[in-house]
């Protein structure tokens, strides 16, 4: 069954224990985005060489493709994926919301969305053809997924987005939430609650005491990670956080860059997924303990050394610079799946040292160390 265990607080940093049916995961953790049943560009083993704990699964794409008959078939994602740790599925809610405002892409359909009391309706930006979300298909689907923690529907408005239209995402997330539990049939999947409000304390506060109120299994901050200054997510976390029970688990949603974690578990959080660390690796962009790094820049072409002297990957310990540069000017595949392997690694073990330096009372001092190092020279 799932159980989250708070273990030590130095001053608001939170070191903890989530219990679920497939493992247990150490807080804070990061979780690696496999949209489609898979983290992009590596295979199941080189992701675990990165050191995961658990991954993020997505209802609306894993919905479309391969769809839940298949997923039924195969008695659940786990085992369809072959993937023996946790499974966090978002609702969908944010791409049938996110994609009906990305423009026309070439080979893609337009995603377009009709929102309603009962649901949401949207088109698949795969073919076009229309489908229908309610809070209770979204659980149906999850528990088809079999995820060990799932999201409920909400509404998750853009940044910026007026006061009046912003309430109505907290109001309608709240019925919707209620229902959501209702038709939750499965004991050993969790099931957290989404607080909105935009940027505004007023609604914030609002979701959160009518979230807390409905005993959720953990919740979740939405809507702060839709383009919105990082002044403001702090802002708001900082809103949020004291109305979530300490016994429960805290997860800031799409959050983030290094630094954007390390801001967010000194303000209480516990989990965090983004693709920005397997984006940013196929776009050539490497995290490094002395900053973000372009590999595709003419001054590694001879390069030696390894892509961070202090990491302990796959990649760093076998692969040059000069040598990665060279796969992804030549557009080798290969060069992606390094990057990935490394900033997956890079994520992961931020995570250990901030949960290490968490145990020993010693947070504040690593925030300082860290970002002294990371923001010390443009690479």
């Amino acid at each position: 069954m799932f159980r989250f265990e708070l273990i030590k607080k130095d001053n608001n940093a939170r070191l903890g224990k989530i219990y679920t049916p497939h493992g247990e995961i150490e807080t804070p953790v990061f979780m690696p985005v496999g949209t489609q049943g898979t983290v992009k560009a590596v295979t199941k083993d080189q992701l675990l060489s990165t050191k995961p704990q658990i991954v993020l699964g997505n209802t609306y794409h894993l919905y479309l493709r391969p769809g839940t008959e298949v997923l039924k078939h195969f008695g659940g994602l786990h085992r369809f994926m072959n993937w023996q740790k946790p499974i966090l599925t978002d609702s969908g809610g944010f791409q049938v919301f996110s994609l009906a405002k990305e423009k026309n892409k070439p080979g893609k359909h337009k995603a377009e969305v009709i929102l309603t009391e009962e649901g949401v309706k949207f088109k698949s930006h795969l073919d076009g053809s229309w489908h229908f979300f309610t809070p209770e298909l979204v659980i149906q689907i999850q528990e088809i997924i079999g995820s060990d923690i799932m999201m409920p529907l909400d509404v998750c408005p853009p940044y910026p987005v007026s006061h009046t239209v912003a309430r109505d995402a907290v109001e309608k997330t709240i019925r919707w939430l209620i229902r959501s539990k209702k038709a939750k049939t499965n004991p050993q999947q969790a099931l957290f609650g989404i607080i909105q409000g935009s940027t505004y304390e007023d609604l914030r506060r609002e979701s959160a005491l009518k979230t807390v109120e409905l005993d959720m299994d953990g919740y979740s901050i939405g809507g702060l990670s839709v383009g919105e200054p990082a002044e403001y997510m702090y802002a708001m976390t900082e809103v949020v956080v004291p109305y979530i029970p300490e016994n429960k688990p805290r997860y800031l949603m799409g959050v983030g860059t290094p630094e954007n974690i390390i801001e967010s578990v000194e303000r209480g959080i516990d989990m965090f997924d983004c693709v920005m660390p397997t984006r940013n690796a196929r776009n050539g962009t490497l995290f490094t303990t002395y900053g973000r790094l372009n590999i595709k820049a003419a001054k590694y072409k001879f390069s030696e050394e390894p892509v961070d002297p202090e990491c302990d990957c796959y990649t760093c310990k076998n692969f040059s610079r000069g040598y990665i540069r060279h796969l992804f000017n030549a557009e080798e595949i290969t060069g992606m799946i390094l990057a990935t392997i490394h900033n997956l690694r890079f994520y992961n073990k931020l995570m250990e040292d901030i949960r290490q330096a968490i145990k020993e009372n010693r947070f504040l001092q690593f925030k300082k160390d860290f970002y002294e190092k990371y923001f010390s020279q443009g690479q």
